[in-house]
């Protein structure tokens, strides 16, 4: 029956030409990538960087995601697929979610062709063949903690089956086509082997732009974070912070104001001919965007009733549609760079860290939390009503959700830090009734239906069955 269906779907894609990427299983999309030298080598590593940019991935969608299923940003337009997420009734139909599904295992696979073409390349220097080889490796971990942690969840806390491990170029369709998922214990493990191949690949910090040895530590650090490691976190937050001469910078808006900042450790570079959409979703129709995306009115308010934050000058009120909306990425080009790792989390993951680590460090933790609170204009937290973890974690965390608005990073944390339930209750919204999280399995998505229906072999998320 098994190898029926195979040659069933064969024939299938064979019949619909053109149409055969909506017809493979997403983990199995080809990839036509001629790898012969270190020009098309080059070529290939660009196009790499073009799949993690996509509109679909961090070009806007995987950061609405996370921030429309928070506290942090809601719904309020026309487009019902991030409307089902923030009031967590996400179908396994929904576009957005298949979206980025579909398009992390595309950047894994074109991360899988020059991983495998690499070491059979003898024209290309060393030191040039181990950069661009590191750099795909932490591309393609980067690809599989997103997809682990939005579909797998974050183990201990809620989750144990992760997603599928696909490790080489998917060129036609056979039996590897239709892996089951792993564990989310192995899944994990192999983000954090892809990051320390990388990390003996790489060495320093040179731009921004690109992926380098500072990127590679400062995503093991949040790595790190997820899976209970905080000597780990520790320690590479601080190499990041200490050996690479990076700096918070003084302006808080220039981050995203500027390109490639003394703050930015790995931001992926646009133009106006290949932009992202994160202004266009955000933005209101009075000021040129869609304005599906504002922020939720009681966390705008609380950031901009904190005296001196200068982080509530990026948050304006669009009077049209009575809502708040948050103006970090702001060029109407949609040009801006976007910020996937920055100092500023280095600072948060060690404060994190030492406060939960086997024999914390409070005081070194509330001086980094600090170092957050003074770049934004606040005074120091002098430990008052903050002196226990649990404290302390507080306020680590609620600093997190405003340095962070509108970058991707609050669900993910709620989840992580297993507060997801309790914080997301009667979350007030414009234009519906409050809204809850209540049921603990949708604190993952679920895998798209178009998938399990390809894949005989893929296990639904419980919530969604």
């Amino acid at each position: 029956m098994k190898h029926f269906k195979k040659y069933l779907l064969i024939a299938l894609l064979a019949a619909v030409g053109c149409d055969v990427l909506d017809q493979e299983p997403q983990t199995a999309i080809s990839d036509e990538i001629a790898i012969r030298d270190q020009k098309s080598a080059e070529a290939a590593l660009n196009g790499l960087y073009s799949q993690l940019q996509s509109t679909d991935y961090y070009g806007s969608n995987l950061f609405i995601m996370s921030d429309v299923t928070s506290d942090i940003s809601q719904s309020i337009g026309t487009w019902d697929f991030y409307r089902e997420m923030d009031t967590y009734v996400t179908s396994a139909g929904n576009l957005e979610n298949r979206n980025l599904w579909s398009q992390a295992y595309t950047t894994i696979n074109h991360a899988n062709n020059i991983i495998e073409a690499m070491p059979g390349l003898d024209d290309i220097p060393q030191a040039t063949k181990d950069q661009l080889l590191g750099e795909a490796y932490f591309i393609r971990g980067l690809a599989y903690f997103d997809l682990t942690r939005t579909f797998g969840g974050v183990e201990g806390v809620y989750g144990e089956i992760g997603v599928p491990l696909v490790t080489t170029p998917a060129r036609q369709i056979d039996e590897s086509s239709f892996p089951s998922r792993a564990s989310i214990s192995d899944s994990y493990a192999l983000v954090r082997s892809d990051l320390e191949q990388a990390e003996g690949l790489l060495s320093g910090f040179s731009t921004p732009s690109r992926v380098s040895e500072a990127a590679v530590k400062a995503l093991l650090s949040r790595l790190a974070l997820y899976t209970g490691d905080y000597s780990a976190a520790e320690s590479y937050a601080s190499e990041v912070i200490n050996d690479y001469n990076f700096d918070l910078v003084d302006e808080y808006a220039s981050i995203f104001r500027d390109e490639n900042t003394s703050e930015a450790i790995f931001e992926l570079a646009y133009n106006t001919t290949d932009g992202n959409d994160i202004r266009f979703w955000y933005f209101p129709s009075s000021a040129g965007g869609r304005g599906d995306i504002a922020l939720h009115t009681d966390f705008a308010e609380m950031v901009m009733s904190r005296s001196n934050d200068v982080r509530g000058n990026l948050i304006g009120f669009d009077d049209n549609v009575g809502a708040y909306y948050p103006s970090k990425y702001a060029k109407a080009g949609g040009d801006d760079n976007i910020q996937v790792l920055r100092l500023a989390e280095m600072y948060l993951n060690r404060a994190e860290a030492r406060t939960l680590k086997a024999t914390p460090d409070f005081a070194g933790a509330l001086s980094d939390l600090n170092e957050i609170r003074n770049r934004a204009g606040l005074a120091d937290t002098l430990g008052a009503g903050v002196s226990t973890a649990d404290q302390i974690m507080g306020a680590i965390e609620h600093e997190r959700g405003i340095e962070f608005m509108m970058e991707g990073h609050r669900w993910f944390n709620l989840i992580r830090t297993g507060v997801a339930l309790s914080e997301l209750t009667g979350v007030d919204r414009i234009n519906s009734d409050p809204v809850s999280l209540t049921n603990a399995g949708r604190q993952v998505f679920p895998i798209p239906s178009r998938d399990i229906d390809a894949n005989e072999n893929l296990v639904q998320n419980e919530a969604y069955n």
